[in-house]
């Protein structure tokens, strides 16, 4: 095992977990997570860091996919306090294993900035939306501003090594009405006490275009 191997599979996913769950963070996942109802796909679930922030009784069923399975035992611990049934398994975002129109909402948080082809994840998540369905989205990405942005691409390739692979450039609002989907912004801006390049997060419901 190399070392960016044993770094990627031993130590990243404990990082993952902790910077994901950083206070600005959690709460910005309280204005998405908890609007998510009926039946509910959560796409990068490892961890479990969202489990706590579904509303009582808005949901009807949880299921969800992570590429790290060291993760997932947490999160059917902490789904098992749902109350609804749950399927949770090992997988990547570019072939959801589920059908298509299978859910009423779809929850993706922190997870677009480190797939492998963004444009197929969105696709796989607008396929398993049932019509009328609801993306709730919160990720963070290329910033507005140019003299930010530049230093985002500087920074990018060791970034990603670090980082399990996110991109620091990827647009977010953009890409998802690019893809088909109405979005309703509902925050932007940079998080407070953070490196510019790192900081810019939107958030947001994006819909089906003509549903």
């Amino acid at each position: 095992m190399g070392i960016q191997q044993w770094y990627d599979t031993r130590i990243l996913p404990a990082v993952l977990k902790f910077a994901c769950s950083q206070g600005q963070i959690m709460k910005h996942r309280s204005h998405v997570v908890p609007l998510a109802s009926g039946a509910v796909f959560e796409l990068g679930c490892g961890g479990g860091i969202n489990q706590s922030m579904y509303t009582p009784g808005r949901l009807t069923s949880y299921a969800g996919i992570d590429p790290h399975s060291g993760l997932l035992d947490d999160t059917r611990e902490h789904a098992a306090k749902l109350g609804v049934d749950v399927d949770i398994r090992e997988g990547v975002g570019e072939n959801i294993p589920f059908s298509s129109g299978s859910f009423d909402s779809v929850v993706c948080t922190y997870t677009l900035c480190s797939v492998q082809d963004p444009g197929r994840v969105i696709s796989e998540m607008r396929r398993i939306l049932r019509p009328g369905g609801k993306l709730l989205f919160l990720e963070h990405g290329r910033a507005p501003d140019a003299g930010v942005a530049r230093w985002q691409q500087r920074i990018e390739p060791m970034w990603k090594r670090l980082c399990g692979g996110c991109h620091l450039t990827r647009p977010i609002g953009s890409t998802l009405r690019g893809a088909g989907f109405e979005v309703e912004p509902l925050g932007q801006g940079y998080m407070r006490k953070v490196p510019r390049f790192a900081g810019w997060n939107e958030w947001g419901i994006a819909r089906k275009a003509g549903v």
